[in-house]
């Protein structure tokens, strides 16, 4: 199950760093600690987004000039997303990094039809294995078109589909076929315009620090139709749960496919225009040349 998480932005030009996963990932293990629930405490089976909106890059990050912001959030467990909604709407304003931001409403995407073989592309980085500490291999680079970034993947992936309980063990057996296949098109775009597909990203585990090799490009996988609907929902690679691997169907719009979603003892807001004047605060960008980008 896959939800946009709508916000009003309070302070236009409020900004978080250019990767802003982590802050992501403290705010959501927040919520689920803060809400009490023991079954979730450890829960693992989910992924999230970036945040999403009209945004401008300066020294500080990204800097947002949108009214609102979107979260993609993401899990096999209905009542796990359930319950993440309700802690999250019960705070008047979520903050991020520099963001104010006041929950508004929540949106659910259909899951796409699937088959043995989907072109998806990164929405948040691909990393290939889980850090340790005083260990850099984590920040190694494997080129996509190797044997072993598919095998890494295909390891995770199964090892994650085990541990979620949700599979049998004929069913595990049945998932042999798995192969990950880049776009050598897009990657020879980058190659030619000097730009990078793979870099070195921050992530927290208990307060330690680590760094991680994230890829972020277009592939295609080949595999059984129930693992295609897993990373799908749970992400692709390792520590997905802090906001990594995050995938979606290329050439297709999400936004078409979504419709309002209700949560139980959960009052959306659905701010109008003239409340949405109300709350917001702009907020000075520091000076600087400029790149403006557009997100969906």
């Amino acid at each position: 199950m896959r939800v946009r998480i709508i916000f009003l932005l309070k302070n236009k030009g409020g900004y978080v760093p250019f990767h802003h996963q982590y802050l992501l990932a403290q705010l959501i293990k927040g919520l689920i600690i803060q809400g009490g629930e023991k079954k979730y405490r450890d829960y693992t089976f989910y992924n999230f987004s970036g945040l999403k909106g009209q945004t401008k890059i300066s020294r500080n990050g990204l800097h947002f000039y949108s009214s609102r912001i979107t979260l993609v959030l993401s899990s096999q467990d209905k009542d796990f997303i359930d319950y993440l909604i309700r802690m999250m709407f019960s705070y008047e304003q979520i903050e991020v990094g520099n963001l104010l931001m006041i929950p508004e409403m929540v949106e659910k995407e259909e899951m796409p039809d699937v088959g043995e073989s989907t072109k998806f592309i990164c929405i948040s980085p691909l990393v290939l294995t889980t850090p340790s500490f005083n260990d850099a291999s984590g920040k190694a680079f494997i080129s996509p078109t190797s044997d072993q970034f598919s095998d890494l993947l295909y390891e995770s992936t199964m090892s994650r589909m085990e541990s979620s309980g949700n599979y049998t063990q004929e069913q595990m057996a049945s998932f042999y076929k798995f192969q990950v296949v880049p776009d050598r098109n897009y990657l020879n775009k980058i190659k030619e315009g000097q730009k990078k597909f793979a870099r070195i990203y921050p992530l927290f585990d208990q307060d330690v620090k680590y760094e991680v090799r994230g890829y972020t490009l277009p592939f295609t996988l080949y595999a059984a139709p129930e693992v295609q609907e897993f990373v799908f929902a749970c992400g692709l690679g390792s520590v997905t749960h802090k906001g990594f691997g995050m995938l979606d169907i290329a050439n297709s719009d999400p936004s078409k496919r979504t419709a309002s979603y209700e949560v139980e003892g959960v009052k959306m807001k659905q701010f109008n225009a003239s409340q949405v004047a109300a709350h917001q605060q702009p907020q000075r960008m520091p000076y600087r040349r400029e790149e403006q980008h557009h997100e969906d």
